[in-house]
């Protein structure tokens, strides 16, 4: 059986993204891991962390092996300047970066199959002056893509949004019947691919509360989401609402579907994080490569000291093993 190679970047190097990986790095995977870092941040923590740790440097022109427990594959990549755990410094920020941009660079060279990624801290980034906004959006313009689709994963149950890390003042502005034409047919075809489902039902979410009650609340259901919502039925794709958000995530709709589409961040992360804070997996589409990532932040508080949750990880990684290999 094919082994897969994940590439997995730590995010933040003061938070508990390398705790998590030095966690799930204790234990047998059918994948080889890979990790992007400093060597020095590794095997400081895992001292930290009092785990074993055996780092080899990765030769991409070998066929990937099993993980064996207690060791890492690793790409190196300098810190700019020492890090404590817990300790924030925007003068590491072009580190995050530049491990992102070789994480995926790897990806899109066929040199790995999938890329797994860790907490990052957006604003400490931005302190830097380095602009950005999201995985997501970063992503995206790296691989030259015209869209990319947020999907959360929770066992069986999966979650869209319409647009990702943008204010939520702008956000009736980018609902257009264009843009959610475009980015549910995406999703449809991601769906059949990825998660082999031959025709997916999928649940639109309104814009508004109780999704406009017929207009009174909201006109954005009958003038935008509507007339899209028609256009995609004509293309026999299963679709149903716009239905209110209030109730879109209860029991009664979720058993009869495969997906539900919310128009906005807020409309979904918070039933995300309640559903399966700590496995649930933030998966991109639209991209020409596989990557999965935690549900959760960096956990400043948490670094350093062995209490971080490592599940979201092992999730994450999971699940871009069994998409290599679809």
């Amino acid at each position: 059986m094919q082994i897969p190679r994940l590439i997995l970047t730590p995010g933040e190097p003061a938070g508990i993204g390398p705790d998590i990986i030095l966690k799930i790095a204790q234990q047998p995977w059918a994948a080889e891991l890979v990790v992007i870092g400093d060597s020095a941040l590794f095997t400081g923590r895992a001292r930290q962390l009092q785990l074993p740790l055996e780092l080899t440097a990765l030769d991409a022109k070998q066929p990937p092996d099993l993980h064996q427990p207690g060791t890492l594959k690793i790409i190196p990549l300098k810190l700019h300047t020492l890090c404590e755990a817990g300790q924030l410094n925007p003068e590491n920020a072009d580190y995050v970066i530049r491990s992102l941009e070789l994480a995926t660079d790897y990806c899109l060279q066929h040199k790995a199959h999938a890329l797994v990624t860790g907490p990052i801290h957006k604003a400490t980034i931005n302190a830097a002056g380095i602009s950005f906004t999201g995985h997501t959006e970063f992503l995206s313009q790296r691989c030259h893509t015209k869209q990319a689709l947020m999907l959360f994963v929770i066992d069986k149950i999966k979650i869209a949004l319409a647009t990702t890390h943008i204010p939520l003042a702008k956000v009736p502005e980018k609902i257009t019947r264009e843009h959610l034409v475009d980015t549910i047919r995406l999703l449809h075809t991601e769906l059949q691919e990825r998660f082999s489902l031959t025709r997916p039902h999928i649940l639109v979410c309104g814009l508004n509360p109780h999704a406009g009650e017929s207009g009174h609340l909201g006109r954005e259901e009958i003038e935008v989401i509507t007339p899209a919502l028609n256009i995609v039925r004509t293309e026999k794709m299963h679709i149903t609402g716009p239905l209110p958000a209030d109730t879109i995530f209860t029991e009664k709709y979720l058993k009869d579907s495969d997906c539900i589409f919310a128009m906005y961040h807020d409309q979904a992360l918070p039933v995300v994080k309640y559903m399966g804070f700590d496995r649930a997996v933030n998966v991109t589409l639209g991209l020409p490569i596989i990557r999965t990532s935690v549900d959760h932040g960096t956990a400043l508080d948490l670094a350093g000291s062995g209490k971080a949750n490592a599940s979201s990880l092992a999730a994450a990684i999971n699940l871009a093993i069994s998409l290599s290999l679809s």
